[in-house]
């Protein structure tokens, strides 16, 4: 079989004045890292299973002048293959065994909490409380109509605001709710991927049962075990959990289920220019879910974050203060098309921009507003969050929530 490497994630570095680049395992199958220094770094594009080794080589020194020997690319692909980084059948093997093994463990553990928050649970409610007091309180005893909301997936430290007033203001509505649907960006999925799990989530306040009955409803109209073929994706991926713990915090020993659902990429529709609600998987599943989300009270959560701007995300410059204001501009007119919450109107904004701006909220916040037809929007919180040491790569993020009483049966 031709070396063909995986979608691995790759960090420019420095080691001991060399430079390069380290390849690293974003399903976490391997958590080896392998250092690629900068001179070998063009053989990395040429493995992609077209070519054979010879061709390979042959390549290499066509793009680079500089000639390559069999033991140099045998060295190279040996230590890929051992760190999982090759599509080859030593990584099949390590994914099936991961895959059993996170299907029989009790529950899937926690991958934020004593990351990005505290991982004692009093600890972690005392923490949360007080973003909460900070940010006004909940509004428990108020508004109840609240029947879907979007909620940032960035960590709680630069998020915290958002997060505690869009939780806030959907506390009543948490409360009641029989069943919550988490739609969380799966930042590695397969386009336009639909992806379930029959593994329960676990907070630090205990273990959230994942609802059997929508999760079969769901899943039988994906067509059975396509619905799980990147399960595993839910063991590192954060977004439904961090939507998680604050709703956990919020429900507190009150029994309630969950229904995760993790939202491959959009990248083919908005460069195809047909709508997300063409693609087999998306109109399936988000029929499937309105029909659920008819017979009892539900949540809809969109667990996503809007734009990722600056070199950090590969813009070649970085943000300044009008770059700042301008993204504002943007953002608000992006949120602006969400008040009516109409799917289509917040794709064709993205999509009219060819998502230069690169929101990563945009399967999930979709797939919620398709899921609750006719419902009104209201901006709750917005906030550009650095995502670098010089403050010029930026996350935008907002808190949103939506109401409908045709939404929101009270059962």
């Amino acid at each position: 079989m031709n070396p063909r490497l995986r979608e691995v994630r790759a960090q420019p570095l420095a080691r001991g004045g060399e430079k390069g680049v380290v390849l690293t395992d974003p399903l976490g199958v391997s958590d080896r890292a392998i250092f690629v220094a900068q001179a070998l770094t063009p053989l990395l594009a040429l493995l992609d299973g077209s070519r054979d080794r010879g061709t390979i080589r042959a390549g290499f020194e066509l793009r680079t002048g500089i000639p390559l020997s069999a033991s140099t690319l045998e060295g190279v692909l040996d230590q890929l293959d051992s760190a999982l980084l090759l599509d080859s059948e030593r990584f099949a093997q390590a994914y099936r065994a991961a895959v059993e093994s996170f299907r029989q463990a009790p529950c899937r553990p926690p991958v934020l909490a004593g990351k990005c928050c505290p991982e004692n649970a009093a600890e972690l409610t005392a923490w949360l409380q007080s973003h909460l007091a900070e940010t006004g309180g909940d509004n428990s005893e108020g508004d109840r109509q609240v029947c879907g909301l979007i909620s940032p997936h960035i960590d709680f430290a630069r998020g915290g605001t958002v997060y505690g007033r869009v939780w806030g203001q959907a506390a009543a509505s948490a409360r009641e709710a029989e069943l919550m649907v988490i739609l969380g960006t799966d930042h590695i999925g397969r386009e336009g991927g639909i992806t379930l799990t029959r593994q329960q989530y676990q907070t630090p306040w205990g273990i959230v049962h994942t609802d059997d009955a929508a999760l079969d409803e769901v899943s039988e109209a994906l067509g059975g075990d396509e619905a799980f073929r990147e399960e595993l994706h839910h063991r590192g991926e954060h977004s439904i959990e961090a939507a998680l713990i604050w709703l956990h915090h919020l429900v507190g020993e009150r029994t309630f289920r969950i229904l995760p659902v993790l939202c491959g990429s959009f990248r083919s529709f908005i460069d195809g220019g047909g709508s997300p609600s063409n693609g087999a998987s998306v109109s399936a599943a988000t029929a499937a879910l309105r029909r659920i989300a008819s017979r009892r009270r539900t949540l809809v959560v969109a667990a996503a974050d809007l734009a990722h701007v600056g070199p950090a995300f590969g813009d070649r410059l970085p943000i300044d203060v009008a770059g700042r204001a301008k993204l504002a501009g943007q953002d608000q007119r992006l949120m602006g098309s969400l008040l009516q919450g109409s799917a289509e109107a917040f794709f064709e904004e993205i999509r009219a921009e060819g998502d230069q701006r690169r929101i990563c909220g945009l399967p999930p916040i979709y797939m919620a507003l398709s899921v609750l037809p006719r419902v009104s929007g209201e901006i709750i919180d917005y906030a550009q969050c650095p995502a670098s040491d010089d403050g010029g790569s930026l996350v935008s993020i907002c808190g949103m929530v939506f109401r409908s009483d045709a939404a929101c049966p009270r059962g």
